[in-house]
């Protein structure tokens, strides 16, 4: 990377505008690769064998007896006000209590957390683990010390405000036993039971509702490196503690973790089983969460590029580019982006004659295609996975997710915008400060859902 580095600074040095001009005719090629990517992967993801379903009967005819013991960590920090809450939505899994192995993971210095805990009286089958204080304050650190004694054969991973379905665990174990032996980690789609509390939230289920549904299926059937999501990946305990576990310096070290399951030939597939999260309704508290996402994605490339003739050599041809279009594509296009709507806006304003040289021939046509045909697909994909979602959620006879969601697909630029500025921010952040876990506040919902009774309920907090 630094020799890249070096060549580009000596390139502008004997010749800028070339160079400029050179380098945008790479990156309009790399704007339609990934366009054309992804609308490859999101066709993949329609099929039905994308995804691992089993019927309420497969799930029903289980022998309790045969299952085994399923650890369960949940991370958590200065979340106090929704413990009980997850207690509540962990004692709603289908899955016997004395197989059950679930750890609280609770920092040091979180004394009120610690204190609501003992408070609950809760069952044999929790455990407070108390996180020793020390850097880095990370969720895969506190992930590693759960995973430590931890007794189950499989083991997964939700946050504080997850609801998971009742019978999650009863499908993870399913989808283990019906895989190939080196699948090592099944996960479960996410998405949002406040979708319908502001735009913000609106913009963020649909993201989620397009990534779970159907990228990350397509991804599954491509088989190229899964960026998992960082919960409800369940794992097979064996293999994570032989992979060395969670790296707790990597802010988004679930995408961290499946470039090395990739490296080891295991394999991940997508179960037809959701978990509910708060999606963010704060301005602010979304840029902090998902710049130290994107921070962490940069973080997760960094690492493995810095051999890339050895990344190659591992991941292979398909798993190499992959990997690129994975890692690469959520830090960079949201940090290219204004640069080329900067240069729209200032084209049509002043039609500069600089700003036509830098398209040259072709690339014009190129960029213009891009612009239009690129961006709609882009738009119809947001929309898409909505629509799949609803279709599958009255299937099912569940309301919590309605048809009038998939309108704001339509607004999918504002979302890119602040895409933009969280992205600027992780940049920024990792080279102050690369291993800073900015905290996500959670607890802003306004409309909490039943998973029990598929409705919703009002409630102010």
């Amino acid at each position: 990377m630094m020799v890249i580095g070096v060549m580009i600074a000596g390139s502008m040095v004997w010749n800028w505008f070339y160079t400029l001009v050179l380098l945008n005719v790479i990156i309009q090629l790399i704007y339609v690769a990934m366009t054309v990517m992804k609308f490859v992967m999101i066709l993949h993801g329609t099929k039905v064998k994308a995804q691992i379903r089993f019927s309420d009967q497969d799930v029903q005819s289980m022998d309790e007896r045969t299952l085994p013991v399923y650890s369960i960590l949940v991370p958590m920090y200065k979340e106090s006000k929704v413990i009980p809450q997850l207690v509540r939505n962990l004692n709603r899994l289908d899955y016997p209590r004395n197989k059950l192995d679930i750890r609280l993971l609770i920092e040091q210095d979180d004394v009120e957390a610690q204190r609501v805990i003992q408070s609950l009286h809760l069952p044999g089958c929790f455990q407070m683990i108390v996180i020793p204080d020390g850097q880095p304050k990370t969720k895969p650190k506190a992930c590693n010390y759960g995973l430590i004694r931890a007794r189950g054969e499989y083991i997964v991973i939700y946050d504080a405000e997850d609801r998971p379905d009742p019978d999650q665990l009863k499908k993870a174990c399913l989808a283990f036993r019906q895989s190939p032996d080196n699948t090592a980690c099944i996960q479960a789609k996410l998405n949002y039971f406040n979708s319908q509390q502001n735009l913000l939230t609106r913009f963020f289920t649909q993201e989620y509702s397009h990534w779970f549904e159907l990228l990350l299926p397509g991804i599954m059937q491509l088989n190229i490196p899964i960026p998992l999501g960082g919960t409800s990946n369940h794992f097979k305990t064996d293999v994570l503690r032989k992979l060395g576990a969670w790296d707790p310096y990597n802010v988004t070290e679930d995408a961290d973790l499946g470039i090395r399951l990739y490296k080891e030939n295991y394999i991940t597939k997508v179960l037809d089983s959701r978990t509910l999260e708060e999606a963010n309704s704060q301005f602010r508290n979304w840029i902090n969460q998902r710049s130290r996402w994107i921070k962490g994605y940069m973080q997760t490339w960094l690492v493995h590029m810095r051999h890339p003739i050895r990344l190659h050599h591992e991941l292979g041809i398909k798993g190499f580019w992959g990997a690129q279009f994975m890692l690469l594509s959520s830090p960079l296009l949201p940090l290219l982006n204004p640069v080329f709507w900067s240069l729209l806006l200032l084209w049509h304003a002043t039609h500069a004659g600089w700003i036509a040289a830098f398209f040259p021939g072709f690339i014009y046509y190129l960029a213009a295609a891009q612009l239009l045909l690129g961006n709609f697909l882009f738009i119809y994909t947001n929309l898409a996975g909505t629509y799949w979602v609803v279709q599958d959620l009255h299937r099912k006879n569940e309301t919590w997710l309605s048809y009038s969601l998939v309108r704001y697909g339509l607004l999918t630029p504002f979302y890119w915008a602040m895409m933009s500025i969280a992205s600027f921010k992780a940049l920024w952040q990792l080279i102050r400060k690369p291993f800073y876990w900015e905290k996500t506040e959670h607890g802003f919902d306004q409309e909490r859902f039943d998973t029990t009774k598929s409705t919703r309920v009002s409630e102010r907090g």
